[in-house]
């Protein structure tokens, strides 16, 4: 049961949006970006993908709410663990909650401090640090956009790298522009942790272009976990509660 609830909090943690300690509680992979360096290529399809999802107002979302229903598998538990998950996001602020018969999970940030349902046990991305809420920021001071490295296996894409540090490698649809999918690694207590999503499709919300369908593998070093995501509600720009982010009850 220790193992099975490892796995579903693992899964949570790396969902679409990832879940974020303190900062004096992570060590990164901090990749160095020289701005001046950044390939024009790229800057050209981050342009175009961040158009294809929406311009002007992707920019502007400062709200957003997601309810779905997620499976979660691992090679360990190969039978799919029906789960629910809502995450709500507004600037650096996030909650993010799993709910299933096994081990449910809360955790939030309130831009200042986490709180979460179970002791801490990973250190994972701030939310707006990895995937779409990253490249919400391209042209943003100290939001680098540079060429995807030597070493990956796939074209059509680019990176962006925060001014902390972290970064996600994005790949374009050639068709639509938009995201097909992306990868993100970062580094603690000596081991190195991945995670790659495909989006197979999306829902336009007031013109802005937001993952309902995807899969995510979320790469622990001893475990590998995969959840395939539905998202069921999507809601932009909506009034939240004023306590949503202070604490996990």
């Amino acid at each position: 049961m220790k193992k099975l609830n490892f796995v579903i909090v693992a899964v949570l943690l790396c969902a679409v949006s990832l879940a974020a300690q303190e900062k004096k509680d992570q060590t990164l992979v901090k990749p160095t970006v020289d701005s001046k360096a950044a390939n024009a290529g790229a800057l050209e399809l981050a342009k175009s993908a961040f158009a294809a999802h929406g311009g002007d107002k992707f920019r502007a979302v400062k709200t957003m709410v997601v309810r779905g229903s997620v499976d979660l598998t691992s090679p360990a538990i190969p039978q799919a663990i029906p789960s629910g998950f809502s995450i709500v996001y507004s600037g650096d602020k996030y909650r993010l909650e799993l709910v299933n018969p096994f081990q449910s999970f809360k955790q939030s940030f309130d831009g200042s401090q986490t709180y979460t349902s179970i002791p801490a046990g990973f250190a994972l991305p701030p939310i707006n640090r990895l995937g779409l809420p990253l490249l919400q920021r391209l042209g943003d001071e100290g939001f680098v956009v540079s060429s995807l490295p030597e070493t990956s296996k796939k074209k059509g894409g680019f990176r962006i790298t925060a001014p902390d540090g972290y970064f996600t490698d994005f790949y374009i649809d050639e068709k639509t522009k938009q995201i097909k999918g992306y990868e993100a690694m970062y580094e603690y207590s000596g081991r190195m942790f991945t995670t790659s999503v495909e989006i197979g499709k999306y829902r336009d919300v007031q013109g802005v272009f937001i993952p309902e369908k995807y899969s995510q593998r979320f790469d622990l070093g001893q475990i590998v976990v995969y959840g395939d995501f539905k998202s069921k509600e999507i809601l932009l720009n909506t009034e939240l509660a004023a306590d949503v982010f202070s604490s996990v009850k």
